[in-house]
């Protein structure tokens, strides 16, 4: 399911735009001599592992104050979302190459965001003999299949909201813990860029099949009305992308073929798929809120222009009985 998800640029994405809010749910510690107002992001480096033959970027390097003095040290994140061995001598390796260049200490974290594994992984890189230990390097380790979601549910931090999608979780928990997430993220109030950014890598990593979204509806209509509204909000914009995804897919399928009708039947799709996708779950919401509804107000539902369900959306909350959603679909041909 994540074999395409480009999982660097999500988690850097994340963590930069979230940089204080992710050291201080994880490392709260660190927050009491760190000057946040001094942060400053390096450009990445790059080397090659001889050993392996690969090459290799740092992920998150940022440059920053010690609370009160001016003295800098350096906060090396990875986000790791496979098991490797030898990832600690790659660990140590940024850290040689980072104080070589920066004569700095350097405070280094690791993300691991795979499933399994779910044994502890490993924190160090030493080198010793029988007789003397030569090297002892350690870094700290956030392994997210080993939190308990649960535990961060009632932490007021977006970073909270959005790794609770990769964390230890039950497969008859995923809509659960989706609700959830959203839940969380909507009562921070946060400005629509970071709102899309924490919604976007939750949904990218809580895709839920058919039975788990009947499932997810369930949950949200537990929420008190205002996260629901929000929540609605915030899947009406998935459904967008969904339609400007399957649009984009038709034409690059189409182009693959070379066939003009192959472009034209792809986007035709796309856009059939996503508004189906999205009626349905209006519907489904309907139902919830007032109950069955007669075929004939379905059917005239599932003739709605998506502009007209987008709307149908949000008047939904305002309902209270199936005569004012009558009420509502009479206005739009009066």
């Amino acid at each position: 399911m994540t074999n395409n998800i480009d999982h660097d640029r999500l988690f850097k994405e994340l963590i930069s735009t979230f940089f204080v809010e992710f050291i201080e749910l994880f490392f709260p510690e660190l927050m009491d001599y760190l000057d946040r107002d001094s942060i400053t992001f390096l450009d990445k480096e790059v080397f090659t592992d001889v050993t392996e033959g690969e090459r290799y970027e740092s992920d998150l390097v940022a440059q920053v104050k010690f609370r009160g003095k001016e003295s800098f040290f350096l906060i090396h994140v990875e986000a790791q979302e496979s098991s490797r061995k030898w990832f600690n001598r790659r660990m140590f390796t940024y850290f040689a190459r980072f104080h070589e260049k920066f004569v700095l200490p350097i405070y280094p974290i690791v993300i691991f965001s795979y499933s399994k594994p779910k044994r502890e992984a490993i924190s160090q890189y030493v080198v010793d003999f029988p007789d003397f230990k030569v090297l002892e390097f350690n870094y700290q380790v956030v392994q997210l299949n080993r939190l308990n979601w649960r535990d961060f549910l009632n932490q007021p931090n977006p970073v909270a909201s959005a790794l609770m999608a990769k964390m230890n979780i039950a497969e008859k928990e995923r809509a659960k813990v989706k609700a959830e997430c959203l839940r969380l993220l909507i009562t921070l109030r946060l400005d629509p860029a970071r709102m899309q950014l924490i919604s976007g890598f939750i949904d990218t990593y809580l895709n839920l099949n058919p039975v788990e979204e009947i499932q997810f509806q369930e949950e949200i209509s537990t929420f008190s009305q205002p996260v629901q509204e929000g929540v609605m909000q915030i899947t009406t914009s998935w459904m967008r992308q969904g339609i400007e995804l399957g649009i984009e897919r038709g034409i690059e399928q189409g182009i693959e073929q070379g066939i003009e009708q192959g472009i034209e039947q792809g986007i035709e799709r796309g856009i059939e798929r996503g508004i189906e996708r999205e009626k349905t779950l209006i519907l489904r919401q309907l139902k919830r809120k007032l109950g069955e509804i007669n075929p004939l107000l379905e059917t005239q539902i599932m003739e709605l222009s998506i502009d007209d369900v987008e709307v149908l959306g949000e008047a939904l909350f305002d309902f209270s009985t199936v005569e004012d959603l009558i009420n509502w679909l009479n206005t739009l041909t009066a």
